[in-house]
Parts: structure tokens; sequence; C-alpha cells
């Protein structure tokens, strides 16, 4: 999985940068100071490691293969942190002080960067006055799973939007 993260780190920053390229020349103070950094650093990404990020996508890609072979549905956190106040800058990962953008996608990113469908739900647990976000992944073209699993949690009161909360 940490190869997984890596490779889809180094791809997605490379391909957000080629997407964005006549942006970032043209008006590259329109982007959040974050992401802007991060497309940077991907449009400078050596071709050689570029390389290597797309083939550890591919072994990801296949290692999930495997999984899904194995398994209909996967539950995962979507983030490493409950959710963050606005202005939050950096999270406690690991012991460490890191960012907080770069690592908000910790657990969706090395979904996302090999095509699984994901579907993302508000959890509900007892007593807590905001949700947790929970992933449902499925194996490529079972988006059907990811909804029906969605729509079961909703049913069961645990999964809902709730006016009021942002």
């Amino acid at each position: 999985a940490a190869a997984g993260r890596a490779a889809a780190y180094l791809v997605t920053n490379a391909e957000g940068a080629a997407l964005h390229h006549r942006h970032l020349r043209e008006r590259v103070d329109d982007f959040d100071p974050d992401t802007r950094d991060r497309f940077l650093a991907g449009a400078l990404l050596p071709a050689a490691w570029y390389l290597r990020a797309q083939a550890a996508r591919r072994a990801w890609r296949e290692e999930m293969a495997g999984v899904f072979r194995r398994t209909d549905l996967l539950v995962a956190p979507c983030t490493p942190c409950p959710a963050p106040s606005l202005g939050t800058r950096y999270l406690e990962l690991a012991g460490r002080r890191e960012l907080l953008r770069p690592n908000l996608g910790l657990f969706t990113q090395p979904f996302s960067c090999i095509g699984l469908p994901a579907l993302s739900v508000p959890l509900w647990l007892p007593g807590e006055k905001l949700p947790i976000g929970v992933q449902l992944v499925a194996a490529p073209w079972r988006e059907d799973l990811c909804l029906r699993a969605a729509q079961v949690l909703a049913e069961a009161g645990v999964a809902e939007a709730r006016p009021g909360v942002v």
C-alpha cells in the first residue's frame, strides 16, 4: 500500500501538472498554494521517476485485482484524522507533525489513482458530534456494490447527511 500511495502521489502530481499546464503558466496565483506547489513539483518530476511510479501503479492495480478476486467490497477510512477545523494546516500523523492538505488523500488517492470505484459516506458513531468519512471501494465496474452498501448503511441510520452539520 505504501508503494501505491507513493506512486499515486507522483503520478497525480505529474498528470495534474500536465492537465493544468496552461493555467499554471498564465494564472498560477489562481491556484490554492498547496495545489499549485504539488503541480509545479509534478511538472519538474524526472521522467525516470514518473516511469517508475507508473510501474508501481501497475503493480498496485494487479495487487488490488487479487484482493477483489477474494472479496467484493473494501471499507476503509477516507482520511487519517477527524474532520479538521477550517484553517488547520497541520495534523499529527504516526507521531509526526505533517502538513494537512497533502495527507487528506492518504487513504483515497491510491484507489483513485488505479481507477477503482469508491464512494465516501459519513459514518456516525454514537455520541460523536461529527461523522467520520468512510470509503467503500469495489472492483472495476462494480460501482453498484458501493451504492448498495451505502444504501444499507443509510437505511441502518449510520450513514446519512444531517441538516445543520457542516
